[in-house]
């Protein structure tokens, strides 16, 4: 007999109970539900979200955006000049950060994947590797370089570029274990080593991935690169905080909208070179 959904529903209201859950997944329903919602009234209580608290900090926030406008328009060159540098420092930042990690991070990939390194010892001991590095955030990486190597852009580039190889190698490494393994055979049954295979089959799949990958990051780490200047890295972020600090607010507003347009110029690049490179690599197969 086909079970046609009005035969399911006249059944479900012939026996009810027979449609219901059993009692102990119920129980750990109601449990888990009754956890969430007093999480989330703990977290409402210990932070002091208080509806008066709330209405003063909106008004508050309101007057500091009526500060805001009009924004600040540069008359001069020489005022223009240190914004556009601070700009440029915080793109030199998150590129020379991205690729430095990338090529820390793309060697270290294979050591992580499953179909290329076959000793589990070390490809576990190389994924929690991955896991240690991406526990630092940013941000702490920075105040840590900036110890070392003192204020300036040289802190920033370092932070990311340690962060970022975490998060590449995690990447990557995924990324090369969803490649399929005909490729792979097929340069295997040709005759070719090891290296061979790894290089025109499963490289050929994985590049477009990695290439979107990296393309992301970039545009993340330049808003990255921003809040590392605010702790001393230099570019954008350190004027930013200077205007700020200085309640000198339309001008910060107008830093703030040209770091927008900055990546929203580089998110419209990176779709481009994406849809030029990727759609290339899928026209190819």
């Amino acid at each position: 007999m086909t079970m046609t959904p009005d035969r399911i529903a006249a059944a479900r209201a012939a026996h009810p109970l027979a449609f219901r859950a059993a009692l102990p997944v119920r129980l750990r329903r109601w449990a888990l539900w009754t956890l969430f919602a007093g999480l989330f009234l703990y977290c409402l209580w210990a932070f002091n979200f208080a509806p008066a608290r709330i209405w003063t900090g909106i008004l508050r926030f309101g007057d500091v955006l009526g500060f805001m406008f009009p924004p600040h328009v540069w008359k001069s060159w020489a005022a223009f000049a240190p914004i556009l540098e601070g700009l440029g420092e915080t793109l030199s930042m998150a590129f020379l950060g991205t690729l430095l990690g990338a090529i820390v991070a793309f060697p270290l990939s294979f050591l992580g994947a499953k179909n290329i390194n076959r000793l589990s010892p070390l490809r576990l001991g190389v994924r929690r590797g991955y896991d240690i590095i991406r526990a630092f955030e940013t941000l702490i990486l920075a105040l840590i370089f900036i110890r070392a190597f003192g204020l300036g852009p040289l802190p920033g580039i370092l932070a990311i570029a340690v962060s970022e190889i975490g998060t590449f190698s995690k990447l990557f490494s995924e990324a090369i274990e969803n490649t399929s393994d005909k490729p792979v055979e097929g340069v295997r049954a040709a005759g070719g080593s090891r290296l061979q295979q790894i290089r025109y089959g499963t490289m050929p799949q994985v590049m477009p991935v990695i290439l979107s990958v990296l393309l992301y990051n970039f545009e993340s780490n330049v808003r990255s690169g921003t809040i590392l200047g605010i702790v001393g890295a230099g570019g954008i972020g350190f004027l930013l905080s200077d205007r700020i600090s200085a309640y000198r607010w339309d001008e910060a507003w107008s830093i703030i909208f040209l770091i927008i347009a900055m990546v929203y110029v580089i998110d419209y690049l990176s779709g481009l070179i994406r849809s030029r490179i990727i759609g290339r690599h899928e026209g190819t197969r």
